[in-house]
């Protein structure tokens, strides 16, 4: 007789190795479903910047703390909370007035997973072996109003029509399984403390970093509209 009731099945090992990589090595929250997305405002918030500016602010930051890429673009990961400070703190550095390309995502939003750092030894003890993610699988394939949900933006003239702007995410400093990520990551309590980028062995300084790259946007922002052709009526 042919059993109605299937056989019980082994258990298999993550089908996802990159999800399984973020989620359980790392311990952060990922969107369920494809693509790949990381939840921002549980164990950080993201910092996005023209790649120019935030490579300028990178000596504020300690070695350990998170980097991606994007296109031309950089995410720097932030305490969680930072993207709700970044109004304030603008207007407190005194560039609120100024349209700089500078975006924080925070609670409620989401960031595109960057391509795990796996080199030719694959991927780490405990994932499946299986292809990373490619251009097209992520959040460049999302639409711009989903990327930036959450986000507390300061847009520029023509910052949506950026070349190179939706390839895939990268790391340029990769996290570290097994090691906290919060006490790496750029925050407002640093002020007047000891902050890395200053020498000192505490939480890298948010004002410093926010400063930095606010000053790097605007220069980014009047070279752009110096290299635009006059307009004759």
């Amino acid at each position: 007789m042919v059993p109605t009731v299937p056989l019980p099945r082994r258990p298999l090992g993550p089908d996802d190795p990159v999800r399984h990589w973020y989620e359980n090595e790392l311990g952060w929250t990922a969107v369920p479903g494809p693509p790949l997305r990381l939840v921002t405002g549980l164990r950080f918030d993201v910092l996005e910047v023209p790649a120019e500016a935030g490579y300028a602010a990178l000596r504020h930051l300690g070695p350990t703390s998170p980097v991606a890429l994007r296109g031309g673009r950089m995410l720097l990961l932030a305490a969680a909370g930072s993207a709700d400070e970044l109004p304030g703190l603008l207007d407190w550095l005194e560039w609120g007035d100024l349209p700089l390309d500078l975006t924080a995502i925070g609670a409620g939003g989401s960031i595109e997973a960057p391509a795990p750092p796996w080199g030719a030894d694959g991927p780490p003890a405990g994932c499946t072996a299986g292809p990373s993610p490619g251009p097209g699988t992520g959040a460049s394939a999302a639409p711009a109003e989903e990327r930036t949900a959450g986000a507390v933006t300061r847009p520029a003239p023509g910052a949506g029509t950026r070349l190179g702007s939706r390839r895939a995410a990268v790391w340029l400093r990769p996290p570290e399984p097994g090691c906290e990520v919060e006490p790496a990551l750029p925050t407002l309590s640093a002020l007047g403390g000891r902050a890395v980028g200053g020498g000192g062995g505490g939480a890298p300084d948010l004002v410093r970093l926010v400063d930095t790259m606010a000053t790097h946007c605007h220069r980014v922002r009047l070279r752009r509209a110096c290299a635009q052709p006059l307009a004759f009526s």
